[in-house]
């Protein structure tokens, strides 16, 4: 996998300082006799490797060495930046640094490794750092040197590295310093990534005509997936895949994947080839082989993912074919292997088959990118268990938006991508140090005790769809939350006179802010609570809270985070919901903890709990924070208010969630009683919002109706579930969820 010839720690530069180690001096006291050198005919990457030494070189030293091409040299040592003739031939990813007779060789098996060469040289030897796109260190002295003997190659074992985060998407040259890609498929089709089928056989194109193209599902042909044992829709698909490749030439992978559902084709002839592999990836991997050997030149890439993770027993990927394993299921409280056996075990399976394996992992919680979600500790021995099982292509799935600690995950993962076998401890400290400075071991100290919190619990499954609500009990206890904001209250203190670095810590602390705020919503101590007694017993909003929730707003919006997760709930539209939140928790609410009879039995979700509609505690966007589910029927609650109560206003939330099937109820209806036997109806709710192709995919809508006075001890709200998902949802067929919270009557 890799060959330290000199292991670059025995020469970590310590500069200006005593070194038993001979040395060779390139540059002191503001003079140098070195020259950089390119080929005569350098390429762009080989020419930016030589001008970023040159760059990095004079701002430690104030010295500017000249840069030449190797005709242009003239006499005297060199730094030799590139690949000349005179040199063997290194494999393609593979990267040398070495002294050679006084001269300095940076090289490699290609341009890009030329460059990772030199920023290698710069970071491990001289002691550069790059933590982010604005925040660098770079050493201020007098004397460079290297030691005499300097001897290092190095070949990554995962040659496709990449990490979803705009801090290398939104800045190319940050990403060449972290040695990862600067988009997320490079080398793509940038219409077929992935889920394409929908893409190559549109529903709303072929499905009237030719129902028999999509999924045979309970005997219905429904547009969730594609019949793969269907001779034209392979042809089309090979239709489809060949217009691309001729738009796009310089593309040399395309996609041809399932799309994002579990709704595949149980046709006889689908059926027969998944029952003779052991796994509907059978029918999957027969068709794209097929379509792979209409391009032999190019790769096809196809999922491993959900019902098509484990791998067929007999057939095996074609040559061209690229499996992407998908880890989505995979608890993340313990490394994959651990906790994750049957993913380990399809990684293996699979690895016995091809060479050709890209994983894509998960490291965010996609429902909420803010929440701490601690699985620092997960990502070394789960790349290290990717790499060992042929995974030369790792897309690791960090939120694109800015997720807790994002700078730190972004950094700690690329540099776990280049080197899996990286000292973890030593690389986490380096950049607490340098990145947030004085403020940096508050930070640890937060990272290293919600670690801890986790790994002593555990039952817990940390999930990436979950919710912070789930951890109120575990890693977000009330009084670990209180130790949290603490130590962010230090870490502010550190560095209360450097404006930039407490801008830094101000991020960081979003994730403490964003678990407390969602703690106060659902009232989880007095604390954390939406609500105090002020003036005359008057329910009013704890200023502190006020304050976090507008601290909140001000430093997301100073970090351009306008997302909350992949849903595309916004920050705007938390903190404007949060904001009803505090005035609706302000109100009197007659239904507070009364009891609660259903009459349709809840699923799954909120412990499947009545008393969740009259507890106090607000639901928030994710289907985990306080919501009641029902799959596939109504709601039906009747509360008891205790005594009689005149009544003019009743309200209740309802969650949707598309991509989930959590849908808003076609209408709610409210009904009024004094004795709870007999109900009169009060009015209903339609809802404003119907469900469309284009409906808002995250959402929150309160279903409240005013009428004239009446006088009732009993409520009765009835919800009305649209039953199964429409035939372009890829649920289709299936049935819907609706997800209610907090019935407040006045």
């Amino acid at each position: 996998m890799s060959r330290l010839i000199y292991p670059l720690f025995l020469f970590a530069f310590i500069l200006n300082a005593c070194n038993t180690t001979p040395e060779i001096t390139l540059i002191e006291n503001g003079d140098s006799g070195y020259q950089i050198v390119t080929p005569d005919a350098p390429a762009d990457e080989e020419y930016r490797a030589a001008a970023e030494l040159q760059l990095y070189l004079e701002k430690m030293s104030g010295v500017s060495l000249p840069l030449v091409r190797f005709s242009e040299k003239t006499e005297g040592p060199a730094i030799w930046v590139g690949n000349f003739e005179k040199e063997e031939a290194l494999g393609e990813h593979r990267i040398r640094i070495r002294e050679n007779d006084g001269n300095l060789e940076v090289s490699g098996g290609s341009p890009r490794s030329v460059l990772y060469a030199a920023y290698t040289f710069l970071e491990n030897v001289l002691g550069c750092r790059f933590y982010s796109p604005d925040a660098e260190k770079v050493p201020k002295v007098g004397r460079i040197t290297i030691p005499i003997g300097l001897n290092y190659e190095y070949s990554p074992p995962v040659t496709t590295r990449t990490v979803h985060s705009r801090l290398f998407y939104d800045n190319p040259s940050f990403a060449d310093k972290r040695k990862v890609t600067n988009e997320a498929f490079p080398t793509y089709v940038p219409e077929a990534r992935v889920h394409t089928f929908h893409r190559f056989l549109p529903e709303s194109e072929y499905y009237r005509d030719h129902p028999e193209y999509y999924a045979l599902r309970e005997g219905r042909r429904i547009p969730t997936q594609l019949c793969l044992t269907n001779s034209e829709v392979l042809q089309l698909v090979k239709d489809t895949v060949a217009a691309l490749l001729e738009r796009y030439p310089e593309a040399r992978v395309i996609s041809v994947s399932q799309d994002d559902n579990q709704q595949y084709c149980q046709c006889r002839a689908c059926s027969a080839i998944n029952e003779r592999e052991g796994t509907p990836s059978g029918s999957l991997i027969q068709f794209v082989n097929e379509v792979a050997a209409a391009f032999p030149d190019k790769t096809i890439s196809t999922l491993a993912y959900q019902y098509t993770r484990q791998a067929p027993l007999h057939l095996k990927p074609a040559e061209n074919v690229l499996i992407t394993l998908c880890s989505i299921e995979c608890d993340r409280s313990a490394p994959i292997a651990q906790n994750c056996r049957e993913f380990a075990r399809d990684l293996i399976a699979w690895g016995e088959k091809t060479d050709k394996i890209r994983i894509w992992d998960y490291t965010t919680q996609f429902t909420n990118f803010l929440a701490p979600f601690p699985n620092l500790r997960t990502l070394q021995p789960n790349i290290q268990l990717f790499s060992e099982n042929n995974a030369k292509w790792i897309f690791e799935q960090h939120s694109h938006q800015p997720s807790e600690l994002f700078e730190l995950r972004s950094y700690l993962t690329a540099k776990l991508l280049w080197n899996p076998d990286v000292s973890i401890d030593s690389t986490m400290n380096d950049f607490l140090t340098g990145y947030y400075e004085e403020a940096g071991p508050y930070i640890g100290k937060y990272v290293s005790t919600v670690h801890d919190a986790l790994e002593a619990d555990s039952a817990f499954f940390l999930f990436l769809y979950g919710d912070p609500s789930q951890a109120f009990g575990s890693f977000l206890k009330p009084e670990l939350l209180r130790q949290y904001d603490s130590w962010m209250d230090e870490a502010e203190q550190a560095v209360a006179q450097k404006p930039e670095v407490l801008e830094r810590v101000k991020r960081a602390r979003l994730s403490i802010d964003y678990a407390i705020l969602e703690a106060s919503r659902q009232q989880r101590s007095d604390r954390f609570s939406l609500v105090e007694k002020g003036p005359g017993g008057k329910l009013t909003t704890p200023e502190k809270l006020r304050r976090r929730l507008k601290n909140f707003e001000e430093v997301t919006g100073r970090a351009g985070i306008t997302h909350l997760n992949e849903m595309g709930y916004t920050v705007k539209e938390y903190v404007d919901f949060y904001e009803s939140t505090l005035e609706r928790a302000k109100q009197t609410n007659y239904a507070l903890h009364r009891p609660v009879t259903l009459l349709e039995k809840p699923k799954k979700y909120a412990n499947e709990d009545p008393q969740v509609l009259t507890d106090g505690a607000l639901g928030g966007s994710s289907f985990y924070a306080n919501w009641l589910g029902f799959e596939g029927n109504n709601l039906e609650a009747v509360i008891n208010l205790g005594e009689p109560r005149e009544l003019s206003e009743i309200s209740s939330a309802f969650l949707q969630v598309v991509n989930h099937m959590v849908f808003f109820p076609e209408k709610v209806s409210y009904y009024y009683s004094a004795d709870g036997e007999h109900f009169q109806l009060l009015g209903s709710v339609p809802n404003a919002r119907p469900l469309e192709r284009e409906s808002k995919v995250n959402d929150i809508q309160e279903f409240s109706l005013n009428f004239d006075p009446v006088g009732g001890q009993y409520i009765k709200v009835k919800a009305e579930n649209i039953g199964k998902a429409p035939i372009w949802h890829y649920g289709a067929g299936l049935p819907s969820w609706i997800f209610v919270d907090e019935v407040m009557v006045r």
